[in-house]
């Protein structure tokens, strides 16, 4: 039986080249492809993807909220993220959001292809380059702090990826389909939650938690 895989990623050189070595195996078929988190979430709800390759950090919804959104609608829908970066923080948000495999974007496609596997047999695949990050995790729980994010519920972390993006109140209500005066309302939730003042303020916080990224 075939495995259908949906690839996540903002840049579409990698997507292309991702997509051009799966499709040499004939037991994957590529039914989708997303540019950002939210489409991600789309194509997951409409296409229910064995599997969805999920870059970390993409524009609109990042990694960590999508596989929270694509786990929670569908379990049957195995994510392996994949990134740059290979720090506790990205790592255990992405496995406590619900993926089910982490690797770096310098591994071998080999390793891909051994992570596919490994998912789509309901196992957990890490990069041995990260491992050690869930072993510490396990070792030394005390030492690892907790993620301010999760003061935030999941529509304000939406809002405040948007918002740290450069949108608009009335982009921000367009995109999420909800009035502009809800969307001031989780504005100043978020800051009274953070203790942030101003936009300058949530930026940095949200480059800081991964919430958006500065890589081009």
């Amino acid at each position: 039986m075939s495995i259908r895989i949906v690839i996540a990623d903002d840049h579409g050189l990698f997507r292309e080249g991702l997509k051009s070595l799966l499709q040499e195996d004939p037991d994957l078929v590529i039914v989708g492809e997303a540019g950002d988190g939210r489409s991600a979430v789309k194509l997951c709800r409409k296409l229910a993807p064995n599997i969805i390759i999920m870059d970390v950090s993409m524009p609109e919804l990042n990694g960590v909220e999508a596989t929270r959104q694509i786990v929670t609608e569908n379990p049957e829908t195995k994510v392996i993220a994949v990134s740059m970066h290979s720090s506790k923080r990205f790592v255990l948000d992405m496995l406590q959001a619900g993926a089910s495999g982490y690797l770096l974007k310098d591994s071998a496609f080999q390793e891909l292809m051994m992570a596919i596997s490994a998912v789509h047999s309901t196992q957990v695949y890490l990069s041995p380059a990260i491992a050690s990050v869930v072993v510490e995790k396990i070792v030394k729980p005390a030492e690892i702090s907790i993620n301010t994010n999760f003061k935030l519920t999941p529509r304000e972390r939406e809002v405040l990826q948007l918002l740290t993006e450069g949108k608009k109140s009335t982009e921000i209500a367009t995109r999420l389909n909800l009035s502009v005066k809800t969307v001031h309302t989780h504005r100043r939730n978020i800051m009274e939650k953070l203790d942030l003042h101003s936009v300058v303020e949530l930026t940095k916080y949200a480059i800081r938690e991964g919430l958006i990224s500065t890589d081009d």
